[in-house]
């Protein structure tokens, strides 16, 4: 294990904190909740879902969070601004920390993004995300609102690799006239969570686990991955059992945050229940690698909340 020698910011978003050297804050896990396809979901455009069956899901996601010590945030995906809405207003009942704004469509980001200014949430919304995709439209959306912060994400196309994903990020490469970096504090962001955009299993998936360690030494900025769709493409795992595909999603989970990274929006939030254990297992090994770097854990990390 080992220590940047570059300063490690240290993100703190509705009292969740991302980011540090390796060892000294625990993984903040992001489980997302009404994807594309989730069963609870019965109409996608209209947000009508099964507030019973979504409620147990957020609240098992808080019970692990509790137990391990392993800070948590609720990814919302919706199709449209009135699921946004619909979701948000279930929400507010159930779930008082951080949560991630993410959809397929850019509109519907951006107007979450104005809606979640306009009804005082903006201080825990993440934006999701600042990428080469973000068109004019969206940038003056994400400008004229009040989030403060966003996931940068770093793929590169035409550079695909860890080089291409820093270029990107620092002086747009050979595809911007200026890196996402410098775009997304230009909007008013001022926490940066860097995500290098994992690729399928076989076309560059393992350059995401280089790439923390990269960023992290380079940037000095909190990094972390979706490496759950690494895996979820997988087509040969498709055909094992849940148990074998869930070892996997563990697996991948703990390599990803013994490389060095700080957050993972680990899939669906049913995954919660694997993704925990394995996270907080993660967690104490870098914790008592680091003993003798001059790094420690805070109170609420699993290696003293589990150990």
């Amino acid at each position: 294990m080992f220590r940047f020698k570059r300063e490690q910011a240290i993100v703190n978003v509705g009292g969740v904190k991302f980011g540090g050297q390796p060892g000294e804050q625990p993984s903040v896990l992001c489980g997302t909740i009404f994807y594309q396809g989730h069963k609870i979901v019965e109409d996608e455009g209209l947000g009508l879902f099964d507030k019973k069956a979504a409620k147990r899901l957020i609240d098992r996601q808080t019970e692990l969070s509790a137990e391990t010590g392993c800070p948590s945030v609720l990814h919302l995906y919706a199709r449209s601004i009135q699921a946004f809405q619909s979701y948000l207003d279930f929400i507010d009942g159930v779930w008082s920390g951080p949560f991630i704004i993410d959809s397929a469509d850019a509109a519907t980001r951006a107007a979450a993004a104005a809606l979640v200014s306009e009804i005082g949430y903006a201080d825990r919304a993440i934006y999701n995300s600042i990428s080469l995709a973000t068109d004019e439209a969206e940038a003056r959306s994400i400008g004229d609102s009040e989030v403060d912060t966003a996931i940068v994400l770093a793929y590169n196309p035409s550079e695909p690799g860890v080089d291409g994903s820093l270029a990107i990020l620092e002086t747009g490469g050979r595809v911007r006239a200026e890196g996402l970096l410098a775009t997304a504090k230009d909007l008013g962001i001022t926490n940066l969570l860097i995500d290098p955009a994992v690729l399928p299993l076989g076309s560059g998936a393992g350059s995401a686990l280089r790439f923390s360690v990269a960023a992290k030494a380079r940037l000095g900025q909190p990094v972390g991955s979706g490496i759950h769709n690494a895996i979820s493409s997988w087509s040969w795992l498709s055909k094992k059992e849940t148990a074998i595909r869930k070892g996997c999603d563990a697996s991948a989970a703990a390599m990803q945050l013994l490389s060095a990274a700080d957050f993972l929006l680990y899939g669906p939030i049913e995954m919660a229940d694997v993704i925990f254990p394995a996270a907080a297992l993660a967690d104490i090994l870098i914790a008592e690698a680091v003993r003798d770097l001059d790094i420690a854990p805070g109170e609420a990390h699993p290696l003293h909340r589990l150990i």
